[in-house]
């Protein structure tokens, strides 16, 4: 049932593993991840998810076949975790994270380690968080949505270049097509005020981390209630090498052809349908309305 605690006294700790084998160390992974979580001391319930089952219905399966669970455990990246929102939501359970993506920015935000026996060491004993989740035009995630360049390279960048040169991958992709990113026009509207802006991209951010280790905002969390959002006011394409170290560190803000502000609510349009990549799939299209849900998950981190 959701939201049912199913944690029994001096009972072993049980967890529903889902992996996803496409995730780029997804292949071959969950044997490897079901024996570092039993190093760890957590029964790992014995369900394998049907073939083409996406990860919100393999919960759902899992915890009908299992219903002795007490956690999940979700072995994949970015991609996976926010495939998986609907039925962590459905279930009412904390979850705990095996970082195998490209990005892994959620772990990456939460301080959750890359190393397998770390992670599931964190999935084991961790603190239980609440986590919010960032919503646009009714598509939850867990990190950043972005309109303009991001969103472009969600679009170049295969899933195959990313299983082959993972963070590498970006970085290619990003080549290809930065001397093609050109500005356009948005009008954004939030707490009362409406702007018009010329800009190469929009994030949007519930967590800290994205596109592989770009930040948000240096103090920006996944569970302060709020949005943490810029705007890349750049009139030329090398400005954007040029911000590269401000991006990375979450101190854009600081530059005058940055717009950076929080908020919890967020109305973005455009002259034309502009695609939206959420935590690096494209999910949804301006015109875009954008949400926080404060404390609506549970997650197992240090």
């Amino acid at each position: 049932m959701p939201g049912r605690n199913r944690e029994r006294r001096g009972t072993i700790p049980t967890a529903l593993l889902i992996v996803n084998r496409r995730a780029r160390q997804g292949e071959g992974a969950a044997e490897a991840a079901r024996a570092a979580l039993e190093a760890v001391g957590l029964r790992v319930a014995p369900f394998a998810p049907p073939e083409g089952l996406g990860c919100a219905g393999a919960i759902r399966a899992g915890l009908a076949a299992c219903p002795e669970v007490d956690r999940i455990i979700l072995g994949g990246g970015d991609g996976t975790l926010n495939a998986a929102i609907p039925g962590l939501l459905e279930a009412g359970l904390p979850f705990g994270i095996l970082p195998l993506g490209t990005a892994n920015d959620l772990a990456r935000s939460l301080g959750i380690p890359f190393d397998l026996a770390e992670a599931a060491q964190v999935a084991a004993s961790g603190t239980v968080r609440w986590l919010d989740l960032g919503e646009v035009n009714g598509h939850p995630f867990f990190n950043v949505a972005s309109i303009g360049f991001s969103a472009e390279l969600a679009a170049e960048l295969k899933a195959e270049a990313k299983r082959r040169f993972g963070r590498l991958g970006y970085a290619i992709a990003a080549f290809r097509l930065l001397r093609r990113a050109r500005p356009f026009t948005a009008w954004l509207t939030h707490d009362g005020v409406r702007v018009k802006v010329k800009t190469i991209q929009v994030s949007v951010g519930n967590g800290k981390h994205h596109g592989g280790g770009m930040t948000v905002a240096e103090d920006a969390r996944p569970d302060d209630g709020v949005l943490d959002v810029y705007s890349l006011e750049l009139a030329h394409w090398w400005e954007l090498v040029a911000l590269l170290p401000w991006l990375r560190k979450g101190t854009q803000g600081q530059w005058r052809e940055v717009r950076a502000f929080r908020t919890t609510a967020l109305e973005l349009r455009t002259r034309k349908r502009r695609p939206i990549n959420t935590d690096g799939e494209l999910a949804a299209w301006t015109p875009a309305r954008f949400r926080v849900r404060p404390g609506v998950l549970r997650v197992l981190a240090p």
